[in-house]
């Protein structure tokens, strides 16, 4: 298993679920990450094995075809606040170089391996429609990219990702998520609620590892209901 993403919210929870489960992992941590000794201290301590291959076409080619992995997992996003701090204003193009252009770059890499791993794409819910702003653009372009490639996939499209352990100060988001998971249990909406309440990151890695081990179709899209009843 190969996770890229790694030191995300849910990224972290993959690595945990992946040792878990037994599979040989693979945590990617940016060779310029201020943190990447205590990443690599942390992730090793977990039983996985830590690559810090620069972001490059090359380079990721020449490592997942050394690798060889089975699986490939894209879990790469920035958030609206680190997007303005780095480029001031200009949150769509820091979606579009990180949302996107990192996650073409590994699946341009995933697919020249030549192990025809299954490609685990963290989406979004609502990707499948019609993009409402830059952030669904990115998805919704990304999923178009992975279903015209050659390589077997699971795209996961959950709602609010949010927990107490989560270490980004989010705070619009989980308000909005203990708002609509609330309102959701006043009105007793039990459907409603498989559909759209929030998953923890915990939830939904183990989702997505259970579902990318488990499927028999080359082709697997699972909204957040499909995710919570995998998660168990």
């Amino acid at each position: 298993m190969y996770v890229a993403g790694a030191t995300g919210y849910t990224g972290r929870e993959v690595v945990r679920e992946c040792v878990a489960q037994g599979l040989e992992t693979i945590a990617h941590v940016r060779p310029d990450s201020p943190s990447l000794a205590s990443w690599r201290e942390r992730f090793e301590g977990l039983g996985a094995r830590v690559d810090s291959t620069a972001w490059e076409l090359d380079a990721m080619k020449a490592t997942l075809e050394q690798l060889q992995p089975g699986m490939v997992f894209a879990l790469l996003g920035t958030t609206r606040a680190r997007a303005r701090r780095d480029l001031g204003s200009a949150v769509a193009e820091n979606y579009e170089a990180v949302d996107y252009g990192l996650s073409i770059l590994l699946l341009e890499a995933a697919v020249a391996c030549g192990s025809k791993p299954r490609f685990a794409y963290l989406s979004a819910m609502g990707a499948g429609g019609r993009p409402m702003n830059a952030y669904m653009d990115v998805r919704k372009r990304v999923e178009a990219a992975i279903r015209g490639s050659e390589l077997p996939y699971l795209i996961a499209r959950p709602g609010f990702i949010t927990g107490p352990d989560r270490d980004e100060r989010r705070t619009g988001e989980r308000v909005a998520a203990r708002v609509s998971d609330g309102l959701l249990r006043v009105l007793g909406a039990k459907r409603l609620e498989r559909r759209l309440a929030s998953l923890t990151g915990g939830q939904l890695a183990r989702a997505m590892v259970r579902l990318a081990m488990a499927a028999s179709e080359p082709a697997v899209i699972a909204e957040t209901g499909e995710l919570r009843d995998a998660a168990g």
